[in-house]
């Protein structure tokens, strides 16, 4: 029972962590609104909360709840789901910083300007998240069916 529980919630925390990116990916643009720029900082925080969660959960099924450390750390495939978590987790810090530097334009109840080279880096940066989670996924394919084991 605690094992389906944690496959739940690392599942929750996956989805969610790919439907706050999925967001942003869709509603940062240019000439963003006050309620906007607000409700994509919140799925922002959403995000982090979520990435930090799943990452507990993760190694908490490693360790504890599937089929041990042992198990893992001998899949190529382990390794390559850790590292691109890693990447893209460094990648959203761009997007958080910008989103967190909103606060001051926004105390001042005025709507954020967001250049064209702002954008463009923006958008790329969460299309290399959005990979990076297709990479995920089919790493986690692999590895949960022992494929790549040394």
């Amino acid at each position: 029972m605690a094992s389906a529980v944690m496959a739940f919630l690392h599942h929750l925390f996956a989805f969610t962590l790919v439907a706050c990116v999925v967001y942003e990916f869709i509603a940062f643009r240019k000439g963003l609104t006050i309620e906007e720029t607000r409700r994509i900082q919140r799925v922002d925080l959403f995000y982090g909360i979520s990435a930090g969660l799943l990452l507990i959960v993760g190694l908490l099924r490693v360790f504890f709840f599937e089929k041990g450390a042992a198990f893992y750390s001998q899949s190529l495939f382990f390794w390559v789901k850790m590292g691109t978590f890693l990447i893209v987790g460094l990648l959203s810090i761009d997007p958080t910083i910008r989103y967190i530097r909103w606060n001051k334009v926004i105390s001042e109840n005025k709507t954020p300007e967001v250049s064209d080279a702002e954008f463009k880096r923006t958008r790329f940066i969460l299309w290399l998240e959005m990979i990076g989670f297709v990479v995920i996924m089919l790493s986690a394919a692999f590895m949960a069916r022992g494929i790549g084991l040394n």
